[in-house]
């Protein structure tokens, strides 16, 4: 099992920031690779157990599944059903944290998984999704 996980400091309160992610399906408003999303079952996008289905910009279909959410403690953990990445028993979570000098936040997104393409999960999920999506939130909240 291989451990994967990013930081980075956002310009924007934890609030703010929060009301960005914390819906389970609104990937494609603020992640650049996501296409477009939706809760299966039309179960409520912030209910533990309910799952997304979403699609890549590059033809990728992935099944989520929302294992733990907290709006006090401002974090979300999630896992993969389905994905055309070669990963098992993917679990991650993603964690905002107050930085109390300035309107600031800290993010952490964080995965767990077996793989047998270790390093190219690595730059995948590591450089691509997570930071690619903290990136994104930095445009967005500007």
């Amino acid at each position: 099992m291989i451990r994967i996980h990013k930081s980075s400091v956002l310009d924007a309160s934890v609030n703010r920031v929060w009301e960005t992610i914390r819906d389970f399906n609104a990937l494609p408003s603020w992640h650049p690779a996501v296409k477009d999303s939706r809760i299966e079952d039309e179960l409520p996008n912030d209910q533990v157990g309910c799952i997304r289905n979403f699609n890549l910009h590059d033809g990728g279909n992935i099944r989520e599944q929302l294992l733990a959410h907290s709006d006090i403690q401002h974090y979300t953990t999630y896992s993969i059903l389905d994905s055309p990445m070669p990963v098992e028993n993917y679990v991650a979570t993603i964690r905002l944290t107050e930085i109390t000098d300035g309107d600031r936040s800290f993010i952490e997104w964080s995965a767990e998984f077996d793989t047998d393409a270790e390093s190219d999960m690595r730059e995948l999920v590591g450089d691509g999704v997570f930071q690619g999506g903290f990136d994104a939130l930095k445009k967005a909240l500007a």
